[in-house]
């Protein structure tokens, strides 16, 4: 797919990348020492499943709160309690999932004195399992994972 007539792109436009002959939606991302072509910075995420929360005034100010102590980090929010269709086991709680732009910035920002102190009024008022997650790079492939899961062993032998 290609741009619209006028020049405007949709989400699910495909971008070919110079050189190296594959597509993807994001062109021209900086990429870390040591990775292959093709592939970019790989970002966070930050993933919270949240049951019995006891929505009042503590709540109300933490959601008031996140977001100024995520700004300095790149954070943002990419789901946020929206409508959960369950597919395979019990869902009785909310999805909250973060973005940031690396696994440092995430973390940082999770121990980060502001974070820490706007915590417990989640935390006191809520049952929760909260993660941290490195997400795959651009043009990362399923079938890439084999090589991390199967290392080959050395070739030589005696």
């Amino acid at each position: 797919m290609g741009p619209r007539p006028g020049g405007s792109r949709t989400a699910g436009d495909r971008v070919r990348r110079p050189g190296d002959g594959r597509v993807g939606p994001h062109p021209g991302r900086a990429r870390l020492p040591g990775q292959g072509a093709g592939l970019t910075a790989r970002r966070a995420y930050e993933i919270a499943y949240l049951q019995d929360v006891e929505v009042g005034p503590e709540i109300a100010e933490y959601i008031e709160r996140i977001e100024a102590t995520m700004a300095p980090y790149g954070g943002r929010f990419l789901v946020h309690g929206g409508r959960l269709v369950g597919l395979e086991g019990t869902w009785d709680g909310d999805i909250v999932m973060l973005e940031f732009p690396d696994m440092a910035g995430a973390q940082e920002w999770y121990a980060s004195p502001d974070y820490q102190a706007t915590l417990p009024l989640r935390t006191r008022r809520s049952t929760s399992i909260v993660a941290l997650v490195e997400g795959v790079p651009d043009g990362y492939r399923a079938v890439d994972k084999i090589a991390q899961l199967f290392p080959q062993e050395d070739a030589v032998g005696g």
